[in-house]
């Protein structure tokens, strides 16, 4: 009844089986004679049930369970009454595809089958202890068996490719990096999802692209997804090594289409003309949908991608035939010089050389076959790209960043000249790692002294910030200044901001939000504000037109401000009060916007660099915090989990150093946190990528505080009293804050 009963397990026995079995035993019969003699016979129970398959259980690891993405495809025979899992056959080790696709169960032959069945119904499964264990690790000398769920349980191996291979848990290959230099959590580059960087069974890094993470559930559903021909590395697009790599590592890569290009009427929209504008602020009463031919409502379609659209008038086009882009592929051109002649890639297909014939270098007995199960396209589209935090998009755009160095030699005194020079070498890469020596040139030795690019960037931001090219107090716009546009030097602003972020530069924190907007969604489409005015005289002459009561008051202002009016466009008659208000838009708009056309296009053409302005695009809301807003404000709390303990430290001099932190928060220090941090790292406010290194403290036999910028840490003096700690702490602090800062006046007061 044992016997009977773990075969039915498999499935249903007809009566005819069902006796043959019971005969079986009485005669004395193995359990491998019995189950030759239950494979022989024809099942007809489920010939007029065909959704009775789905309930039976796999002849080699006998679970019903339905799952393509773990198992494979799940699939019986009626008429022999066999079930197998795709994988369970394929991995299988004693059995090979001696048919034709359509033969037997996937080009598996059913003697094949029912011998492969016998000889592992006489192996134990080393994991569960049961019987059918028909895969075995091919290692030398491993005797282990078991059975395909079980080893997916134990976190075996199985190679989709060549011999179709596989490694029990002590023998399995493993991912070996020379060096772990990644001291934090690194996104899943599918999921987006932290991980830490180790190589184990279940996270798996690029082969191609170092500082690429997967999830390995996240790497075998975006394989049966994309198929052999659209399966690559996510960062780099390579498909030959990362294949390679993924296959060694048990990545299942069906030959197939990618799931999307098998879906009913895929690209039906592709046949239709789109008619719909797509500004953020479409001016038509009738709507986005309206289109009149011939007219300023007409809609015209993006140059380059033709889904996207514009009514002429919401983007300000005098015709029809004017070239617009939409926010997408203009993203695309900034940052593409040789967008024009970028070559265009075919697909492989059976005349390349491929992953197809990588696959093939060996004859393999047996040919992978697609799993066409449910297809789990939500996982692949995990984290919306318009919500990502900045500090996973900078350091993505770090990737970029290569090991070769390039040393700029700095002066403090004349920071912004300086690396003016630096920057505009041709030899400097901005791709290159930046390392930064500090120079004076009153020093008639010409001694150079290792400076800290953070510190660097740090001061080159501020000097930024309050240079002649932008306007305003708080949040600042570009200004028209006629010597910076001669020198080019929005261009170079536009750069620099763009390698100071990429390289672990602070945030901006300084624009406006009309400026951001212009960045981001283009000129035409921003709107301006009052408080984007600077200059006194036009603020109040928009307040006095804004402000007018009658059309005579009106009437007044226009001929008092007449040739202003007329010199920048905007004199028009007065024929009602309400009038006024395009009148004062008008006049925002040209001196905000139009006034500074050629400063924003240059700024925005350096501001590309590295690919900076196609992120800020991309993900708006993530830069609008770093560019529009100051960083928080720093607390005790926050350094102290800033600064870590780099070695076995005075354990009184760390609780000094906690109470001193305290003190300067309640405002009984003589200096403050952001002196604390510029003392140690040189920077006034945590870059949003973070400091590298991270800051350390260390406890040193000394009278006074040290800080070594370029580690970025920050040596305690070891005393016997708080008070004493604290006079040694603000006596350092503020003294050499103090000399630094009269050093860079200097230079500015000659």
């Amino acid at each position: 009844q044992a016997e009977v009963d773990e075969f039915e397990s498999c499935g249903p026995l007809d009566g005819a089986a069902r006796g043959q079995l019971w005969g079986s035993a009485k005669e004395g019969k193995t359990d491998t004679t019995a189950l030759e003699l239950l494979l022989s016979v024809p099942c007809k129970m489920n010939e007029n049930k065909p959704g009775a398959s789905q309930n039976l259980a796999c002849v080699f690891c006998r679970k019903n369970d339905d799952c393509p993405n773990k198992y494979g495809e799940k699939k019986t025979n009626e008429k022999w009454n066999l079930t197998v899992h795709y994988y369970c056959l394929l991995m299988s080790s004693g059995i090979w595809q001696r048919g034709k696709e359509e033969e037997g169960v996937y080009g598996f032959l059913i003697e094949d089958i029912r011998k492969e069945v016998n000889r592992a119904s006489k192996l134990k499964c080393c994991i569960c202890k049961k019987t059918g264990a028909s895969i075995g690790c091919v290692a030398p000398r491993c005797k282990r068996s078991y059975h395909f769920p079980c080893g997916l349980q134990r976190e075996c191996i199985f190679q989709f490719t060549g011999n179709f291979a596989s490694f029990c848990w002590n023998h399995r290959p493993v991912q070996i990096i020379t060096s772990n230099n990644y001291r934090d959590s690194l996104p899943c580059t599918i999921c987006l999802e932290y991980i830490e960087p180790i190589p184990t069974y279940s996270i798996l890094r690029s082969p191609c692209c170092k500082n690429a993470w997967f999830h390995r559930d996240c790497l075998q559903v975006q394989a049966i997804n994309a198929g052999v021909f659209f399966f690559r590395c996510t960062i780099c697009n390579n498909s030959d090594i990362f294949q390679k790599e993924m296959l060694r590592m048990g990545i299942h890569i069906p030959e197939k289409d990618a799931s999307w290009e098998l879906e009913e009427n895929a690209y039906q929209e592709l046949l239709q003309h789109y008619e719909h504008c797509d500004v953020r602020r479409c001016r038509c009463k009738e709507g986005r949908d309206y289109n009149a031919p011939d007219s300023k409502w007409e809609i015209k379609r993006c140059q380059c991608c033709g889904s996207s659209g514009t009514h002429l008038a919401c983007s300000s086009l005098r015709s029809w035939e004017q070239n617009w882009e939409c926010l997408e592929c203009r993203g695309i051109l900034y940052n593409s010089e040789d967008f024009q002649k970028a070559k265009k890639h075919t697909l492989p297909n059976t005349n390349n050389v491929g992953i197809t014939d990588c696959l093939l270098e060996e004859s393999s007995p047996k040919l992978p076959r697609q799993s066409p199960g449910a297809q789990h396209k939500d996982l692949l589209r995990q984290g919306s790209k318009f919500r990502r935090d900045i500090s996973t998009i900078i350091m993505e755009l770090g990737f970029q960043i290569k090991k070769k160095a390039k040393r700029l030699w700095i002066n403090k005194a004349n920071i912004w000249n300086s690396a003016l020079d630096g920057f505009r070498n041709q030899n400097f890469n901005p791709s290159y790692t930046i390392e930064v020596a500090y120079v004076n040139e009153n020093d008639n030795f010409g001694r150079e002294h290792p400076g800290s690019k953070q510190e660097f960037l740090s001061l080159l931001m501020q000097h930024l910030e309050n240079s002649p090219i932008f306007e305003g107090s708080l949040s600042k716009n570009l200004s028209l200044n006629s010597q910076a546009l001669k020198e080019n030097l929005y261009y170079e602003a536009g750069k620099i901001l763009a390698i100071s972020l990429v390289h672990g530069g602070p945030s901006p924190g300084f624009f406006s939000k009309t400026l951001f907007n212009c960045l981001v969604y283009g000129p035409e489409n921003t709107q301006p504000i009052l408080d984007d005015v600077s200059d006194f005289d036009v603020a109040q002459m928009i307040i006095r037109v804004n402000t007018a009561t009658t059309v005579a008051d009106l009437n007044s202002i226009v001929n008092e401000c007449y040739n202003y009016l007329e010199l920048i466009g905007c004199l028009r008659l007065i024929t009602s009060i309400s009038d006024k208000y395009m009148l004062a838009k008008d006049i925002l708009v040209y001196h905000v916007i139009k006034r500074v056309q050629a400063p924003f296009e240059s700024f925005l053409a350096g501001l590309k660099t590295l690919g900076v302005l196609e992120k800020i695009q991309t993900y708006p809301e993530a830069f609008y915090s770093i560019f529009c807003h100051k960083p928080e404000n720093l607390s005790a709390e926050i350094l102290s989990d800033l600064f870590t303990v780099r070695t076995l430290s005075n354990v009184q001099s760390l609780g000094f150093w906690n109470s001193y932190l305290q003190a300067v928060e309640d405002g009984k220090s003589a200096v403050t946190m952001e002196d604390i941090l510029i003392f140690a790292t040189g920077c006034n406010s945590i870059p949003p990528a973070g400091f590298k290194p991270t800051p350390s403290i260390e406890c040193l036999h000394m009278d006074f505080p040290v800080g070594n910028k370029c580690n970025n840490c920050l040596a305690l003096p070891i005393t016997n009293t708080y008070q004493e700690f604290q006079e040694n702490m603000d006596f350092a602090i503020k003294n050499t804050l103090r000399l630094e800062k009269e050093e860079s006046t200097h230079y500015i007061g000659h």
